[in-house]
């Protein structure tokens, strides 16, 4: 049987239930973990279900093999106690390349199907160009959101993948999704925290019924683009000290208020288990409006996808207005 120590609260998306909290595979820059797999292995033994991955991370075949591991030694009793996530990459972000860009992930992981398949940005590369970050600019290119779609629900009707959606799209190309898709989009993972809360973006989430994933809700620390100012937040740091309490605790507990699932990455075993111990305390009322005070700012950009003859030519214009 299982050996999980904690029960993580669960939310019925779709056709599935997803684990409110999930733990994140990747590892900047995109290389082949060594850790990866023993730390997924530790974390499935504590209680974690939920995994994200994606195929530019190079964290499949990791995750995969932790997979099969936790079976083999009764960790899990069946794939279909996990709750397994990849993205499409830009690279694949066109119709004819969805289909074989999620056969591609299977075969990494080693599954036969997947939970939640994502379209990981609104934006695609030339078919040619690797799966590598950073990629060169001309290799930028709009993407066909409407055909890219078509290939997602294929790839849901063919039991692929049992739910689809999509990361890091603003309320803007969500509705223009939504004007010709014909299953609309279970998922939106974007980037969430105490400091970037998403406010209007979750609320037209609701109202469509898209449920919302916070990646980087501790702020990214160590990847290219991350940054120390949630764990450095003085607001976070005052209430974390009043309630005996992490300020990393403090962010994910915030997060999980907010009635979204959350992603966690650390390879620390004693971070991945303190990241476990935020669902047997609730956050004041008080503290609550101190967190809704902090000023609010944007840690991934998208600068990466910003050229001046690509399909975005500013910042703005990649979040539709939304940073």
């Amino acid at each position: 049987m299982g050996s999980s120590n904690i029960d993580i609260p669960k939310v019925r998306v779709g056709s599935s239930s997803i684990p409110l909290l999930g733990f994140g595979t990747a590892v900047f820059p995109f290389v082949v973990s060594e850790t990866a797999k023993e730390s997924i292995l530790h974390a499935i033994k504590l209680g974690y279900r939920h995994f994200d991955t994606a195929a530019n991370y190079k964290s499949e075949p990791s995750l995969g093999e932790a997979i099969a591991e936790a079976l083999r030694l009764g960790l899990v009793t069946s794939r279909d106690e996990l709750f397994i996530t990849s993205k499409l990459w830009c690279s694949d972000g066109h119709r004819h390349r969805v289909l074989p860009g999620l056969q591609s992930t299977l075969q990494k992981l080693g599954l036969e199907y997947l939970d939640l398949f994502l379209i990981h940005v609104p934006v695609s590369l030339k078919p040619e160009a690797a799966y590598e970050v950073p990629f060169k600019e001309e290799d930028i290119v709009a993407m066909d959101i409407r055909g890219v779609w078509e290939g997602m629900e294929e790839c849901q009707r063919l039991g692929l993948t049992k739910n689809i959606g999509v990361s890091n799209f603003s309320c803007k190309k969500l509705d223009q999704l939504l004007l010709t898709s014909k299953i609309p989009p279970m998922v939106n993972q974007v980037e969430m925290s105490p400091l970037w809360q998403q406010s209007k973006l979750r609320e037209f989430c609701e109202k469509k019924g898209i449920h919302v994933t916070a990646y980087s809700p501790l702020g990214a620390r160590g990847t290219v683009w991350g940054t120390n100012q949630v764990l450095d937040c003085e607001v976070l740091k005052e209430i974390a000290e009043a309630r005996g309490k992490t300020v990393a605790q403090v962010a994910l507990r915030w997060v999980y208020e907010q009635g979204v699932s959350l992603l966690v990455k650390s390879f620390n075993k004693e971070r991945i288990k303190e990241n476990l111990e935020i669902f047997d305390w609730t956050l004041s009322p008080e503290d609550c409006h101190k967190i809704s005070q902090i000023p609010q700012q944007k840690g991934w950009d998208a600068i990466q996808f910003i050229w001046d003859e690509g399909p975005y030519k500013s910042i703005q214009e990649f979040w539709d207005e939304e940073v």
